[in-house]
């Protein structure tokens, strides 16, 4: 792209930000820390100072403190759907839309929505409302980051099924972390403040373990730490003083090491804020009728995830992948290229070390940075 049209790209960026709402997330590092009950607080403040705020959507989960906090808040009231049987209910974009308040509360931004509701997740509701140009005040827990979901895996020993895209994180116009201690967490759930009595023995045991509780909480500090160095990269220092980093990442079809391939380099990507890619080289053994319907799917599945994550897929057929690999690398003006360890056996990794020394070297010459992600 010429500089006369990367600069009509910014500006073109720049008009469509400021038709859009500002977007505020609070995050912490698990429920109970106070998300709500501070999006609320901030509610009343701005009603105070004359601002049209209105909730969109809040969980209180019957807390008493929370429920409190609802009290004098305008409310849009919830859609009412049927799903197998049974009335739930759902938050009504169209009716914030509609309403046009200065500043809508929204809850559980890593929320599913009902089947049948116009936008699957509720983070891409939020994106619709703040393409309206509607202010936003949202939340969400760092275990529901999508580039973290194998790490707090490795952390909690659960997975975490609903999740948000880095990008709608990197998206916010302010980031706030909400933190707690450890300490200060178990006391809030054994006084009965998080989850009913019930429930606290089983929480206690499992997920809200201490040695949890610090190692989520050292990622949600991380990741707003990472995010303020972003926002000073880009709007403070002058861009001619940095090395826009591009990182590339080279994924198979097979499932598991793609995905974490394709996590870990969003994270790097995300960090540097830099543009990113995914290259898929499909070989003639790897044709739509040489592998099985399940690897298909896979690929379709990690193409997806890229996509949502921030990145351009690139799928390419060619025979000589190494080659393919360095051609892209060139074309795109990669900074850093990431790949999966080889998964082979003795007999192949002896038949490609030639190809991988040939692919190293060449990488090499080019000056390219070289990240092996187990």
């Amino acid at each position: 792209m010429e500089e006369k049209d990367r600069n009509v790209q910014r500006f073109l960026d720049l008009v469509k930000k400021s038709r859009q709402g500002k977007f505020k997330i609070y995050i912490g590092m698990s429920a109970g820390v106070g998300k709500t009950f501070r999006m609320l607080q901030e509610a009343h403040a701005l009603l105070r100072s004359g601002i049209d705020v209105k909730i969109g959507f809040v969980e209180t989960h019957q807390r008493k403190e929370t429920l409190a906090l609802l009290e004098g808040l305008p409310v849009i009231p919830r859609r009412q759907l049927f799903y197998k049987g049974k009335e739930l209910e759902e938050m009504d974009v169209q009716a914030i839309i509609n309403a046009r308040p200065e500043v809508v509360i929204v809850d559980e931004l890593a929320h599913t929505n009902i089947e049948g509701s116009k936008n699957e997740k509720r983070w891409q509701d939020v994106l619709e409302i703040l393409e309206a140009g509607i202010n936003v005040i949202s939340a969400v827990n760092i275990q529901h980051l999508e580039s973290l979901n194998e790490e707090v895996k490795q952390i909690t020993g659960l997975e975490i099924k609903e999740r948000i895209p880095d990008s709608i994180l990197a998206q916010a116009d302010e980031v706030v972390n909400i933190d707690l201690t450890a300490d200060e967490l178990i006391s809030r759930l054994k006084d009965g403040k998080i989850y009913k009595p019930d429930k606290v023995e089983t929480a206690l045991n499992n997920f809200f373990r201490s040695e949890n509780i610090l190692q989520l909480r050292e990622l949600a500090l991380k990741e707003v730490a990472a995010q303020v160095e972003r926002k000073v990269d880009a709007e403070v220092l002058s861009t001619n003083t940095l090395r826009h980093e591009r990182f590339m990442a080279c994924i198979s079809s097979n499932e598991r090491s793609a995905r974490t391939v394709i996590r870990k380099t969003a994270r790097l990507a995300s960090y540097y804020n830099g543009k990113w890619y995914v290259l898929y080289v499909q070989t003639p053994a790897e044709n739509p009728d040489q592998i099985a319907l399940d690897k298909q799917r896979f690929l379709i599945n990690n193409f997806k995830l890229a996509t949502e994550l921030g990145a351009e897929v690139i799928n390419i057929k060619d025979q000589k992948v190494a080659n393919c690999i360095l051609e892209q690398a060139l074309l795109r003006q990669v900074t850093t290229i990431c790949m999966g360890k080889p998964r082979l056996s003795w007999f192949s990794l002896l038949f490609s070390r030639g190809v991988l020394r040939q692919l190293l070297r060449n990488l090499q010459e080019h000056q390219f940075d070289v990240v092996i992600l187990t």
